[in-house]
């Protein structure tokens, strides 16, 4: 074999090589939910233990999203902040191009927390995130940016 067809021999299985790798690295790019048989299951309250983020990937940060609407209106009602909210942060996510299973990890602010408003919480992340529920930290805080606040929710967000 000459040296000209040796080194185009070699140099098209790097690519085709790298070529694999790439495909095999793109499919790769979903988050590993960790949920340890050995720690209590919070899938019920609606998150998970742990998420892997793929290595390499893009990450992207959600500011806190409040229950105001558009006009910037907003409810004195909880449960009407936690859903409008939720909203806002799909927004959000679809301005990023992003889809709530890209959601590695949600920190959620409740202003005068209570065990009845655990249900409330639980249902709206459910309802965005279905089964591929994100890692969470919920914080309990007397107050909040604004006033008649009673909820925020900031994502961590890995990008494709």
């Amino acid at each position: 074999m000459s040296h000209a067809i040796r080194n185009l021999f070699i140099g098209g299985t790097i690519i085709m090589s790298t070529a694999l790798s790439n495909a095999a690295t793109a499919n790769d790019r979903a988050l590993t939910i960790v949920n340890p048989k050995t720690l209590y299951d919070p899938t019920p309250n609606g998150y998970s233990t742990a998420v892997i983020v793929p290595p390499g990937a893009r990450v992207a940060y959600i500011s806190g999203q409040g229950g105001q609407d558009a006009t910037g209106g907003l409810s004195p009602d909880f449960a009407a902040q936690v859903e409008q909210a939720y909203a806002n942060l799909r927004a959000a996510l679809d301005g990023l191009g992003a889809r709530p299973d890209q959601v590695a990890k949600l920190t959620i602010f409740v202003v005068d927390h209570d065990m009845s408003k655990l249900e409330v919480l639980t249902r709206n992340v459910k309802a965005t995130f279905g089964d591929r529920l994100p890692a969470q930290t919920l914080v309990p805080v007397p107050k909040l940016a604004i006033d008649p606040m009673l909820f925020e929710v900031e994502a961590i967000v890995v990008l494709d």
